[in-house]
């Protein structure tokens, strides 16, 4: 008998709501010109907005990543995109720097935790050998909801304005939320249409699925594995949060385009950073094929993609022509998510039936160098009177002490076999 195929429904609502998450991420950075314009924000003012989401984000993930190991996703992810639907909304509503400030701290409070959950999601319900490609499949969809989220919001604003347009991106994460509850349960073998042959298949990872309260604190905060997975992570938000920030700003400060060339240009960094996760993916099974280890794939692989992010990120600053210089920045992002699928698929190998825990304090350390870095670029640009070449070279040399700690990084031993 052949496995039915109802596992693979989780992989389609975690690529759905990949989408919305970016959705409602980029339409910020797009919007921002027209916020600081009718809000009469600064530059060190605007990098405050876009900090606070990740640092709200970043403070909540851990506390989000456990409840889902403890209580289930089902809950957890429900309760996560109806209160960023709301907040996403309530962006439109700011009336001044400190309650659009105050609105994306919510904002990143209540979005923190959906990345691992979904970690922990694709941990109980697909074999192992499926969650490299799944975590591929989904940072495609993130990354490309993402990249065509600027047109859409370009034609959203022009009909409507940039307040109201967050709402109606907000009302979408509703709908997501009600068939998402409805359809989802944490322990996979609770869904009555699969087989018993897919049941089968899946009998070891539905065994992490019970509620798992007592996370090893102590054992996790001193594995050195751990720290070396976090500050990877910071390496590779501090450099990509550029993309979803001030990118759109560039374009018209630095490179003086339109609206509509800005949307389109605005495009390629997240549309070639989507297609470097399947090729991360390819990439990784033929090296562990070749290699016959999985551990060194993957770290050859996340090696090449921060060596490669951080070189063609310097080499964009040597672009004359707007066009030249977005596809130098796409193919940093091209080379950035070359990590993200073994990043993540290595905090579930570590976490195991904590994978939601650990995974989520693998975010939280790599959404405090988002954090860092809009507000970072915008006190650089406050200093140097718009100097951008120097935001580039300091992302890049960040993007190069990635491949330094993925060097000493064992990506496959579970928690519960570190010793230090």
């Amino acid at each position: 008998m052949r496995p039915t195929r109802v596992r693979y429904g989780v992989v389609a609502f975690a690529v759905s709501l990949a989408v919305i998450t970016y959705l409602d991420r980029v339409s910020i950075s797009f919007a921002a010109p027209a916020i600081r314009h009718d809000l009469g924000l600064t530059a060190i003012q605007m990098g405050w907005a876009f900090t606070a989401f990740n640092l709200g984000y970043a403070l909540f993930e851990i506390p989000g990543g456990f409840l889902g190991d403890w209580i289930g996703p089902r809950r957890v992810l429900t309760r996560i995109v109806l209160w960023w639907s709301f907040f996403t909304a309530a962006t439109g509503w700011a009336w001044s720097h400190a309650s659009l400030v105050a609105t994306r701290f919510l904002f990143g409070t209540g979005e923190a935790g959906c990345f691992p959950n979904l970690t922990k999601a694709f941990t109980t319900w697909l074999p192992p050998g499926e969650r490299v490609r799944a975590q591929g499949i989904l940072w495609l969809a993130a990354r490309w909801g993402g990249a065509f989220t600027p047109p859409l919001v370009a034609l959203v604003m022009g009909l409507v304005g940039w307040r109201r347009s967050f709402p109606i991106f907000g009302c979408v994460g509703v709908a997501w939320a009600a068939a998402f509850y409805l359809w989802f349960r944490d322990n996979p073998l609770q869904k009555p249409k699969m087989n018993q042959a897919e049941r089968d298949l899946l009998l070891q990872s539905s065994a992490m699925a019970s509620g798992h309260a007592d996370v090893p604190w102590g054992r996790m905060f001193r594995s050195r594995q751990l720290w070396l997975l976090c500050w990877q992570f910071f390496a590779l938000n501090y450099g990509w949060y550029f993309n979803v920030t001030w990118l759109p700003t560039y374009l018209r400060e630095e490179r003086h385009l339109a609206i509509a060339s800005t949307a389109a240009l605005s495009v390629l960094p997240l549309f070639m950073g989507g297609l470097g996760n399947p090729v991360s993916v390819f990439l990784t099974s033929r090296l562990t094929r070749k290699l016959k280890s999985v551990g060194l794939a993957r770290r050859l692989v996340a090696c090449l993609g921060f060596t490669g992010a951080g070189g063609f990120l310097f080499f964009s600053t040597r672009m004359h022509g707007p066009l030249a210089a977005m596809l130098a920045i796409g193919m940093a992002s091209f080379c950035n998510d070359f990590v993200m699928p073994v990043a993540w698929s290595s905090a579930a190998d570590i976490g195991g039936e904590h994978a939601g825990t650990l995974s989520g304090a693998m975010n939280m350390w790599g959404n405090l160098g988002g954090a860092l870095s809009p507000i970072a670029i915008g006190y650089m640009l406050d200093a140097t009177r718009n100097n951008w070449n120097l935001t580039f070279y300091v992302s890049a040399a960040v993007y190069l002490t990635g491949a330094v700690f993925w060097a000493f990084l064992d990506p496959v031993t579970p928690l519960s076999r570190h010793t230090a």
